[in-house]
């Protein structure tokens, strides 16, 4: 007899969506593109031919529709690992779980994913407006941490080098960092030969983790030093955002395909931000969504 999940771990509404993103399973693509600001799902949208179905809930907004005949769901995630872990379990619950009988679906369903964002450049390859995609991500976040089988998706070697580069020990009260890895033909379709491959840190803030100083000091002043010269079999640390390793890292446990695209709107390097990059992340949605489907498109 299959295992009954009880309420208490996962909530259904009584309309028959999940607890927080207010999706039933029918409402959602195989594919699905991840944002984090609410505002930018419209943009997204926007390539659409269709609107299938539109649900907001506090900040998840997401709207399903077709890109040149093909199903596709955008979703805001809001900021953070914290909020990846809500939208990747209830995801793959809506894909996998039949909810009048609380039992994992004997068919296991594979969902592709991919998010895109902006993030901080943190190398001289890396300026303004440079389309970066995350072929691994470190997670400062700490999250992968909590969930079983963590060492069999993780690239502990890679951890151990970033460790011991850093200088932190046992004694530092910094949450331990998991390193994994995007799905590597999903990585080869959408970054092709263009988009600047490499590490990305994932942090679990804006401010201290990132290096920030604002009006309290930082633990580690030299850790973003050390950060951009940290070099493991000739890849480096390539930028800062706050919601890779989450992605990619439940996706790895969950069994389904993710990637994260980000375009760079600051260089920590050059002390240059570009408020003002609307044009261009909507340049990013065209290029994922036209490489996602890129030979298909009848």
């Amino acid at each position: 007899m299959s295992h009954i999940i009880p309420p208490s771990q996962l909530i259904i509404n009584p309309d028959g969506s999940i607890f927080h993103l207010h999706l039933r399973p029918e409402q959602i693509a195989d594919t699905i593109l991840l944002v984090g600001d609410p505002g930018r799902v419209p943009l997204v949208a926007s390539h659409f031919s269709d609107i299938e179905c539109e649900v907001a809930s506090r900040e998840f907004h997401t709207i399903t529709g077709h890109y040149h005949h093909h199903r596709v769901t955008v979703l805001s995630t809001g900021i953070g690992c914290d909020n990846i872990d809500i939208v990747l379990n209830e995801l793959d619950a809506l894909a996998n779980v039949d909810f009048a009988t609380r039992t994992v679906n004997p068919q296991f369903k594979q969902l592709t994913i991919v998010r895109i964002g902006t993030c901080g450049g943190l190398q001289p390859q890396t300026p303004l407006g440079t389309y970066v995609a995350s072929q691994y991500s470190i997670g400062f976040d700490g999250l992968l941490n909590f969930y079983g089988r963590r060492n069999v998706v993780c690239h502990l070697d890679i951890e151990a080098a970033f460790l011991r580069h850093m200088g932190w020990t046992g004694s530092q009260c910094i949450a331990h960092p998991y390193v994994v890895h995007a799905d590597p033909s999903l990585l080869d379709q959408v970054a092709q030969t263009d988009m600047v491959r490499g590490i990305t840190i994932a942090c679990g803030g804006f401010y201290g983790p990132q290096g920030r100083s604002v009006r309290l000091p930082l633990a580690d002043p030299e850790a973003n030093c050390k950060i951009e010269d940290f070099v493991w079999n000739g890849m480096k640390i390539t930028n800062f955002e706050m919601e890779s390793s989450a992605v990619s890292g439940l996706s790895l446990l969950m069994g389904h395909k993710a990637l994260t695209c980000c375009m760079v709107v600051a260089n920590r390097l050059c002390e240059e931000a570009n408020p003002n990059y609307k044009q261009g992340i909507d340049g990013l949605i065209h290029v994922v969504l036209s490489r996602l489907f890129q030979g298909d498109m009848g």
